[in-house]
């Protein structure tokens, strides 16, 4: 179930608001500039294989979702347990672009701090988020993370990350506390 919980910046232990109807989701985040959808998905894909085989089982959604948004980069999220390799996704950050980060399998949190407010997504498998050029974000994924999610970007450029140092994202409530 998607779920999203509205805090003010200055509670993060305390959501001002928690809504699970996805047009209830889908307004209120307009209201804050972005753009939430979900499109059912039939694909049947397990996180944690080698990324090249998730991308050519996704191929047909995922060319799908580039060319509806006009994206031309897109960067994998595939995970099935913890990867200490992996990039630490819960320090906040910001990209160039416009950014479409769409759920295929599993869920993940992506939290959009907007002036005084943090959005923050419970996104299931079929869920889209459209997230504005350097809007402060993160994504959690929970304790033990099961998830296939894309990035999408309208170009490698504009994908790069840029922490902003700001250690307040992790005192928000993460995935597994909801």
């Amino acid at each position: 179930m998607s779920i999203l919980c509205v805090f003010h910046a200055s509670s993060p232990g305390l959501p001002n608001k928690v809504l699970t109807h996805l047009d209830d989701i889908a307004n209120t985040l307009a209201q804050a500039g972005l753009t939430f959808s979900h499109t059912p998905i039939e694909l049947r894909v397990r996180p944690g294989g080698s990324d090249a085989h998730v991308l050519d089982a996704c191929r047909v959604h995922l060319d799908q979702l580039m060319v509806r948004h006009g994206s031309a980069a897109c960067r994998l999220i595939n995970r099935d347990g913890v990867d200490a390799a992996q990039a630490d996704l819960r320090a906040e950050h910001v990209i160039a672009s416009d950014e479409v980060f769409a759920v295929v399998t599993g869920r993940a949190q992506l939290a959009v701090r907007v002036e005084d407010w943090v959005y923050s997504v419970m996104c299931e498998k079929g869920d889209q988020l459209l997230v504005p050029a350097g809007a402060r974000r993160w994504i959690e994924l929970g304790d033990n993370p099961f998830c296939v999610a894309v990035r999408l970007t309208k170009d490698e450029q504009g994908a790069q990350l840029a922490f902003t140092g700001d250690e307040s994202a992790r005192l928000f409530a993460a995935i597994d506390e909801f």
